[in-house]
C-alpha cells in the first residue's frame, strides 16, 4: 500500500471515529446512558471515615459490592464500616492507612490484595487543605498536601492497576477538585496538589487507552467546595451560579458517572462555563470577571479543617 493511499486510509479511519463519538454523544444527550452493574467488584475508598468517603460507602453498600474502606482515623471509618452494613452491604473490610506514607500504601494494599482480593474500582478520595496564604504555610503542610491529594494516587495505582491491566478491567477514580482546573486564592498548596492528581488520572486514562487496555475505564471528578466541614466558612457571591455542593448531591453525581462510565464530571455546570471563557478571555478581562463573583473572597472567611484524611 503506498503512502499516500495510506495517510488516506487513516484520515478516513479519524473521520469515522471522530463522527461516531459525536453522535454518540448526541445520542445519550437525549437518551440515559445505560448503567453498569458493578454487583461483586471490590470498591476501595481512601479517606472513608467521613465526608464524601463515607457517603460514597453508603450508595455503594446498596449496590452489593465488596466493601474496602481505608482512613487514617481507626474510629470514625468503623463508624461507617457499620454504617455500609446497615444501608445493606454484606462484605466490609476496614484498613487503617496512611494516605500520606508510601510504604504505609504499599504494606495495606498487600493486606487487601490477601485477604480481600484484586480491587476492581479504586476511588482517590483522601484530601487534606490548608486554607492560608501561600507565605504563611509551613513546609510541612505544603509536604502533606501533595503526599495525600495527588502521591498517594500515584502509589495506589501502582498497588492495585497491574491486576486490572492483567484482567482488562477496572475502574479508576481521582477525586479531584474545581480547585485542580482553576487557581484559587489561599489554596496555592491545595491547587497544585489536586492540578497534579487531575493531570495524572487524565494521564493514565490516556495511557492505557492507548495500550489497548479498553476494559479499564477513570472518572475524574472536579466539584466546587462542599458542605463536608473541609470547607467551612467558605461563601459565594451568587450560590444559584456558584453554589457549596450539598455532599448528597455530589455523591449522587460520582455514583451516577461511575456507573455511566463518564470519564470527566465537573460540578456545578457552571464549571464547564468558566473553563471555556478561561481559555480564551484577556486575563484583564478574567480578573474583571473574578472580581464581580467575589472569587478572591471565597476563602475569606475559611475554618475549615486544617487535617481530614
Amino acid at each position: 500500500i503506498s503512502s499516500k493511499m495510506k495517510a488516506m486510509v487513516d484520515l478516513l479511519t479519524f473521520f469515522g471515529k471522530f463522527i461516531c463519538g459525536l453522535l454518540e454523544a448526541l445520542f445519550y444527550f437525549i437518551v440515559p446512558r445505560p448503567k453498569k452493574n458493578v454487583e461483586g467488584e471490590i470498591v476501595l475508598i481512601t479517606g472513608a471515615g467521613s465526608g464524601i468517603g463515607r457517603l460514597l460507602a453508603l450508595r455503594f453498600a446498596r449496590l452489593k459490592v465488596i466493601l474496602v474502606l481505608w482512613d487514617i482515623n481507626s474510629e470514625s471509618n468503623q463508624e461507617t464500616c457499620e454504617l455500609a452494613k446497615k444501608a445493606g452491604a454484606s462484605n466490609v473490610y476496614t484498613y487503617t492507612c496512611n494516605c500520606g506514607e508510601r510504604q504505609d500504601i504499599y504494606r495495606v494494599a498487600d493486606q487487601v490484595k490477601k485477604e480481600v482480593g484484586d480491587v476492581t474500582i479504586l476511588i482517590n478520595n483522601a484530601g487534606v487543605v490548608t486554607g492560608k496564604d501561600f507565605l504563611e504555610i509551613p513546609d510541612e503542610c505544603v509536604e502533606r498536601s501533595f503526599d495525600v491529594n495527588a502521591k498517594a494516587h500515584i502509589w495506589t495505582y501502582k498497588a492495585f492497576l497491574p491486576s486490572m491491566i492483567a484482567n482488562n478491567h477496572g475502574h479508576l477514580v481521582c477525586i479531584s477538585s474545581s480547585a485542580g482546573l482553576v487557581g484559587v486564592s489561599r489554596l496555592s498548596e491545595y491547587c497544585a496538589s489536586k492540578f497534579a492528581a487531575f493531570g495524572f488520572a487524565e494521564s493514565i486514562f490516556l495511557e492505557t487507552f492507548a495500550q489497548g487496555n479498553t476494559g479499564i475505564k477513570t472518572t475524574i471528578v472536579c466539584p466546587f467546595f462542599v458542605k463536608t466541614g473541609m470547607f467551612e466558612g467558605c461563601s459565594t457571591r451568587n450560590p444559584l451560579v456558584l453554589p457549596i455542593l450539598e455532599p448528597d448531591y455530589v455523591v449522587n453525581k460520582i455514583i451516577n458517572a461511575i456507573l455511566e462510565e463518564q470519564v470527566y464530571l465537573f460540578l456545578p455546570r457552571f464549571l464547564y462555563f468558566v473553563l471555556f471563557l478561561k481559555s480564551f478571555l484577556p486575563t484583564k478581562s478574567g480578573l474583571a470577571l473574578c472580581e464581580y463573583m467575589r472569587i478572591f473572597d471565597v476563602m475569606n472567611k475559611f475554618k475549615g479543617q486544617v487535617k481530614k484524611d
